[in-house]
């Protein structure tokens, strides 16, 4: 209840309007993109807070053992050894099949500072062993508005599902347009695995 108030407050006081389609209610990939700014952290809580949706998001490893662990443990972060992909995935199965209800944040056009040109394909990767839709979260600054959009399921036909994603993405500029990087992964002819029962 308290960070559902949090959230209202926090949205009756913005410039910027919420905008939303009715949440999943089955373990979901969240899209964060285009990632442009700081302030796209804040945005994602207050709309999965709004929406009463339990978040998780992946970060380094080495977030988790300074002063700040236990607010990034509190607000949903997973710690991760990235040199260890398949490691990611089975901690992700894992809490799905343990029966956790929660979203999943990825940002898949990569760190503010460190854009590539390309999205990175993990999400997908994801999705396909373990089932999850994928729900296209957004932040655009010439129409001040945030939110969540349609809950994709990706069928394995990689260019077919990207170009469903680009299509959305197409007028979404983020909070710093300059840096918004075009929704495309390097390779969107090769296989990601095949979904696995969630």
């Amino acid at each position: 209840m308290l960070r559902r108030l949090i959230a209202r407050t926090f949205w009756a006081f913005s410039r910027w309007t919420l905008v939303i389609e009715p949440a999943p209610q089955r373990p979901t990939i969240l899209i964060g993109a285009p990632h442009t700014s700081n302030w796209d952290f804040v945005y994602m809580l207050g709309i999965a807070w709004q929406l009463g949706i339990d978040v998780r998001w992946l970060g380094k490893h080495t977030l988790f053992t300074g002063w700040a662990a236990p607010f990034f443990r509190a607000v949903g972060g997973i710690p991760v050894d990235r040199s260890n992909p398949r490691g990611i995935i089975d901690e992700v199965v894992r809490r799905v099949r343990a029966g956790e209800v929660f979203g999943l944040v990825i940002t898949p056009d990569g760190t503010r500072s460190n854009k590539t040109g390309h999205w990175k394909s993990g999400f997908y990767r994801i999705a396909m062993e373990t089932g999850m839709p994928v729900t296209l979260g957004y932040v655009d600054l010439p129409t001040k508005t945030t939110g969540l959009g349609p809950t994709l399921e990706l069928n394995g036909d990689v260019a077919a599902d990207m170009d469903r994603i680009r299509a959305f993405y197409a007028d979404k500029a983020g909070v710093r347009p300059e840096l918004r990087v075009e929704p495309r992964l390097r390779d969107e002819t090769g296989s990601y695995g095949t979904a696995s029962p969630a």
